[in-house]
């Protein structure tokens, strides 16, 4: 868990609030959350998903992986601490994105189940839909689109997500998509987006 509120931090009350904001934007905010293994698909689905959102005028934000470890996370390891931390910071800004009236695209490997039951929990039960991305390890190494399987195997990274490090599935996700390749990406956005009521 990440360091908690300093004592003489003092919330304060603004008037404007969620529900008017979901009023201007005409729709309710929402977290999607997908997860799964490097290379499983999570950024093609989430991409797909937000640009079908998009279609029928919906208010969006993707948060991908890569892209928060490059800025915001840049600071953050691989090791677990750093891994649950970085979720932690993940689910605060989705949280902050939330309360704007947004429908809020996450995309992270997020490996640990307790990291994720806490993303859960900060942001509400109510409004974040785990989506689990189900591709084999065989699948993700064969595409290896960054090489970073590659790179695991032959000792150049440790702590590697379904090699060095574990992966927890989820127990009871809103959806499970197979990222195997085997459905249209395009299709399945646009299913899940409808079965979330986003559309």
């Amino acid at each position: 868990m990440g360091p908690s509120a300093p004592q003489d931090i003092f919330s304060q009350h603004f008037n404007v609030n969620r529900g008017m904001r979901e009023r201007l934007n005409g729709h309710p905010g929402k977290v999607i959350w997908l997860t799964g293994l490097s290379g499983a698909g999570k950024s093609t689905l989430a991409n797909a998903m937000e640009m079908e959102l998009h279609r029928f005028g919906r208010k969006t934000y993707l948060l991908d992986g890569d892209n928060i470890r490059s800025g915001l996370n840049r600071d953050l390891g691989f090791s677990d601490a750093d891994r649950v931390e970085n979720i932690r910071r993940v689910a605060e800004i989705a949280r902050l994105m939330l309360d704007a009236g947004m429908i809020v695209i996450s995309a992270f490997i997020s490996p640990f189940r307790a990291e994720r039951e806490m993303a859960k929990m900060l942001i509400g039960p109510n409004d974040f839909l785990e989506i689990y991305v189900n591709t084999p390890l065989r699948v993700c190494e064969e595409r290896d689109p960054k090489g970073l399987y590659r790179k695991a195997r032959q000792g150049r990274i440790t702590n590697m997500t379904g090699l060095g490090s574990p992966y927890e599935p989820p127990t009871a996700p809103f959806a499970t998509f197979n990222g195997s390749g085997e459905i249209a990406v395009e299709q399945a956005a646009r299913d899940l987006a409808r079965a979330a009521s986003l559309i």
